[in-house]
C-alpha cells in the first residue's frame, strides 16, 4: 500500500478507536474493535464468500456464463479494485499470487485422487478445476498479510526460520504423498506444537499490546476456515467424496486447514520477514 494510503487508514482507524473508548466502557471497545480489525483483514475472503453465496441463491443454469466463470472475473475484477484503490498492497498482491499458484497445484492433485469435486463447470478451468479456486486458497494469504498489518503483529520468540520452511515443505508434501505412502499428519501436528511453543503472536488493537500462543491462534483461524468450507459445500460450490450438500464437512478437515495455515504463514513471511523476531518482544509503550 501506498504511503499516504495507508496513513489514511491508520487515521480512520485511531479516529474510530478514539470514539468508541469515549463512548464505551474498554473492555467493550477493544472487544468490538478486535472485531471490525478481524473483519477488514477479512476483506478479499469476505467478499468472495458473499459472492458464492449470492451465486448459488441467483444464478440460472441455462445463463450464458457460467457460475463458476462468473465467480474466476469477479474474483480477479475485485482484485484490480483492491490495488487501484489502495485496499490492498503490492505486497499482498504478491502474497495473493503465490496462494493462487500452491492452491491450484494442489487442487488439480486432490480432484485428479477424487477428494472432492466441482459439480459444474466452466470456461476458465485447469484440468477439471475452476480457476476462482486458487482465489479461496488466496483469500487465506491475503487475511495472513493483512491482520499482520492491521494488529502491527510481531512473532517472538520465532523459531530458526529453516525449521518453518522444512515443516511447511513436509506438509504441503503429506497432503501428496498421503494418497501413496504413510499419513504423518499426526507427526506434523506435534512438530507445529513443538516448533512454535514458545512463540507469541504480538498484537495491538489500541495502544495496548495483548498476545496469543501461535498454535492457538492457528486453531482459532482453521476453525473459521472450516466454517467458511461448509458454506461451500451447502451451496453446491464443491462437494467431498462421500457427503452430501447439506452434510457437514468432517472435522478431520479443520485438522487440514490447521496445518495448511502453517504452509500459509510461511509464504506469507517471503514477504513479510520484518515481523519474526528471533527474540522476546518488548511491547510499544
Amino acid at each position: 500500500m501506498r504511503e499516504d494510503g495507508k496513513k489514511n487508514n491508520l487515521e480512520i482507524e485511531r479516529h474510530l478507536g478514539n470514539w468508541m473508548r469515549a463512548k464505551l466502557p474498554h473492555r467493550l471497545s477493544e472487544f468490538i474493535m478486535f472485531g471490525l480489525k478481524q473483519a477488514w483483514a477479512c476483506l478479499f475472503g469476505a467478499i468472495l464468500l458473499i459472492a458464492i453465496i449470492l451465486s448459488a441463491i441467483f444464478w440460472q443454469d441455462d445463463w450464458a456464463l457460467s457460475r463458476y466463470d462468473a465467480l474466476f472475473i469477479f474474483a480477479l475484477a475485485m482484485q484490480i479494485f483492491l490495488l487501484v484503490s489502495k485496499l490492498e498492497s503490492k505486497n499482498e498482491a504478491k502474497v495473493i499470487f503465490l496462494f493462487h499458484i500452491t492452491g491450484t497445484v494442489m487442487e488439480v492433485f486432490k480432484l485428479h485422487m477424487g477428494s472432492w469435486d466441482y459439480p459444474d463447470q466452466g470456461f476458465f478451468e485447469i484440468a477439471g478445476v475452476p480457476l476462482f479456486s486458487g482465489f479461496m486458497y488466496a483469500s487465506v494469504g491475503s487475511y495472513i498479510a493483512r491482520v499482520i498489518r492491521v494488529f502491527d503483529m510481531k512473532f517472538a520468540p520465532y523459531p530458526p526460520f529453516w525449521m518453518s520452511v522444512v515443516l511447511a515443505s513436509a506438509i504441503y508434501g503429506n497432503f501428496f504423498w498421503h494418497h501413496f505412502w504413510v499419513d504423518i499428519r499426526i507427526a506434523l501436528f506435534v512438530a507445529t506444537v513443538v516448533i512454535f511453543a514458545r512463540t507469541k503472536i504480538w498484537f495491538y488493537i489500541g495502544p495496548r499490546a495483548y498476545w496469543m500462543p501461535m498454535p492457538l491462534a492457528a486453531f482459532f483461524a482453521a476453525f473459521f476456515l472450516w466454517l467458511a468450507e461448509n458454506i461451500g459445500t451447502v451451496t453446491g460450490t464443491w462437494i467431498y467424496a462421500g457427503q452430501s450438500q447439506f452434510e457437514l464437512v468432517r472435522l478431520g478437515k479443520l485438522g487440514s486447514w490447521y496445518l495448511l495455515l502453517y504452509i500459509s504463514f510461511l509464504l506469507v513471511t517471503l514477504v513479510y520477514r520484518q515481523v519474526l523476531l528471533p527474540s522476546t518482544y518488548t511491547p510499544k509503550r
